[in-house]
């Protein structure tokens, strides 16, 4: 095809483009005809230059599109469809309408959409992801991400714009829709910035062309994939475009056309009335939401090695590092990368020693947890198992929002988060994440698991290596006894397989049960030992997955008498929800005792924490003592 042919191949597409903008959205009676008007020059001349193949959406040598504005989906779905990624009508009839692929805002369900979005300031960091990958591969794919000016005003865009130009990443070019209207009216008004000048301080190439002009978005398209350094393409552009009475109005950002004033556009772009054929079909769909997570799982062809056995006092953030660096020489071979990524602690975080020796594998992304999550999760749909490691407060009550957008996307990122718990001690309130489980809670498809010692923590890497989907491996800080069988051997021996969802027996009695989990756990077995010697014999439960306690055990609990749950977390949310819950569930009814953190804990060592909150060796055995007496 000559360059004449394809501009005028993207014109025409264009107007079909516009006139299902409108249609779709004043069908729907709702949606940001705006911002779709305005992006579709620049969507459909990447569309029409971009490596892709609608047959085959997740083609390994395609190039990477992702729109950081989700809420232009109209733009996005009418581009895909003249792609030829789906029917143009069906987008058009469907568009929002309940148990459709097409929603308010583009998500990965969709053929052809790489990254779900709508929270603004995500996609950069997305999109460097994905370009680090092909990097990583040695590959040639683009990656292109479309993005708002409102947007700029993000600070994790910021932050994906170091990290950028820090890697060299020139396979990446980022195009700002300029129309210099949001929501509020004027970007200028609403908050002044310096958009070229602020890209460029930061290491970017900044082209600016008409974002309506064919030939020049094309120009840029080009320059920009020979440039050695990432790209950002200001394609000036005007709210509306195309419809006379909407061009540069704020108020179409996110309100739909009336029908009357649609068919009035319609016939100003010289365009179908085909109201009626497209209103029955929207009638007629039945459909139900599906559950298309399947398309986005990956395998991992990872081993997992013989399990280092720990005998005396030890961390758990140590016993994760050694692992890490143990099982990447194991599978330096493997077609799957093993992948780490940091926000300078790796010193901390036990990743130095992997950095060392496989710096290749290793990124260091700063003080900038939020694009490093999105970033990772990106980063890990693209066959690579990976890790960020962090302190709890950063890698999830920080940046919680990361952690649920990477949720939605289905991706693979393995979160290790150590400093949980009041064990952080002397740091004080603001850095004691007491409220790693409740977090995670909420997120559907995400898994965490709490380690209760170093032999522990290794089986549990180690069982994950392999293992796709959203995993969050929360630790403390301080060292920690070994955990040990009534006989005095050790209970997580090489012989121990860690099985997601089974708690482990780590005493029997018939007094009654206690459920602990993670650096809380030798603390409630040492005080299980000093009640026995009274002749109380309580069994106890080491519960690695506090979300998901399978089978009976709670119920075969009630039966036995008294409940006790202790853990290292707000008694709101962890893992005596979860016994609640079953015992709800189970139609049975126990007398239940909780111990756990009730206040922001103050600064001090850990031991002096964990008696202050009751959740020392004597405090427990003392409390639940003399609540049995009574």
């Amino acid at each position: 095809m000559t360059r004449s042919e394809l501009i005028s191949q993207i014109s025409a597409q264009a107007k079909l483009a516009r006139a299902a903008i409108l249609k779709m959205t004043t069908l729907a009676k709702s949606g940001h005809p705006g911002g779709s008007l305005s992006s579709i020059d620049v969507l459909l001349s990447i569309y029409n230059t971009m490596k892709h193949d609608p047959k085959d959406p997740f083609w390994e040598e395609r190039d990477y599109m992702v729109v950081s504005i989700g809420h232009i989906s109209p733009a996005v779905y009418s581009t895909l469809s003249l792609m030829g990624y789906f029917p143009l009508d069906e987008s058009i009839a469907y568009f929002r309408k309940y148990g459709s692929v097409y929603e308010g805002h583009i998500e990965r369900e969709v053929p052809g959409v790489e990254w779900t979005t709508g929270n603004l300031g995500q996609g950069l960091s997305a999109g460097c992801g994905f370009a680090l990958s092909a990097k990583i591969k040695g590959k040639d794919n683009r990656v292109y991400v479309h993005m708002g000016d409102g947007e700029q005003q993000k600070g994790q865009i910021g932050e994906a714009r170091r990290f950028a130009a820090k890697y060299k990443l020139n396979n990446l070019t980022a195009i700002i829709d300029y129309n210099q209207l949001q929501i509020s009216g004027s970007i200028h008004d609403v908050m002044p910035q310096s958009l070229r000048r602020s890209w460029e301080a930061d290491g970017w190439q900044v082209l600016e062309v008409n974002g309506h002009d064919i030939p020049q978005i094309l120009g840029a398209l080009e320059e920009s994939g020979k440039a050695k350094k990432p790209t950002m393409i200001l394609a000036k552009s005007v709210m509306g475009k195309g419809i006379s009475f909407m061009e540069n109005k704020e108020q179409y950002h996110g309100a739909a056309l009336s029908m009357e004033l649609c068919q009035k556009a319609l016939a100003e772009l010289g365009a179908e009335d085909d109201f009626a054929k497209l209103q029955a079909k929207r009638d007629a769909f039945d459909g139900k939401p599906e559950d298309l997570s399947h398309l986005f799982q990956k395998s991992f062809d990872l081993k997992a090695g013989a399990p280092m056995l720990y005998e005396s006092d030890s961390d758990c953030r140590s016993a994760w590092g050694n692992a890490l660096l143990d099982l990447a020489k194991l599978n330096k071979d493997s077609q799957t990368p093993i992948i780490a990524l940091d926000c300078d602690l790796a010193g901390s975080v036990k990743t130095a020693d992997f950095a060392k020796e496989f710096p290749e594998h290793f990124f260091q992304c700063g003080i900038m947890e939020h694009h490093a999550i999105v970033m990772g999760g990106a980063l890990s749909t693209t066959g690579m198992q990976t890790f960020w490691a962090g302190f709890g407060m950063f890698g999830i009550d920080e940046t919680y929002n990361m952690q649920r957008l990477n949720d939605i996307n289905h991706t693979n990122l393995k979160t290790m988060l150590t400093h949980v718990g009041i064990d952080v001690g002397e740091d004080g309130k603001t850095h004691q994440c007491i409220d790693y489980i409740a977090l995670a809670r909420n997120l559907f498809k995400t898994r965490i698991i709490c380690p209760a010692d170093a032999n522990h923590a290794d089986r549990i890497v180690r069982w994950l290596i392999d293992k796709p989907g959203n995993y969050i491996v929360a630790m403390g800080r301080s060292k920690l006894p070994i955990i040990k069988k009534e006989d005095g051997s050790v209970f997580y021996d090489e012989d121990y397989v860690f099985d997601y969802g089974k708690a482990d027996l780590v005493r029997k009695g018939d007094s009654g049960t206690v459920f602990v989990c993670g650096t809380a756990s030798n603390n409630a077995v040492n005080a299980i030992d000093l009640l026995a010697k009274d002749g109380i014999n309580l069994q106890l439960y080491v519960v690695g997955s506090p979300l998901m306690l399978e089978g009976n055990i709670v119920s075969e609990a009630a039966k036995k008498g008294s409940i006790f749950v202790i853990e290292d977390h707000s008694v709101q949310g962890g893992l005596g929800a979860s016994v609640k819950d079953k015992l709800v569930e189970s139609k049975m009814s126990a007398d239940f005792v909780h111990y756990g953190v009730q206040e922001y804990p103050a600064s001090g060592a850990s031991k002096d924490l964990y008696k202050a909150h009751g959740l020392d060796a004597d405090s427990l055995a003392k409390a639940i003592k003399d609540h049995l007496k009574k």
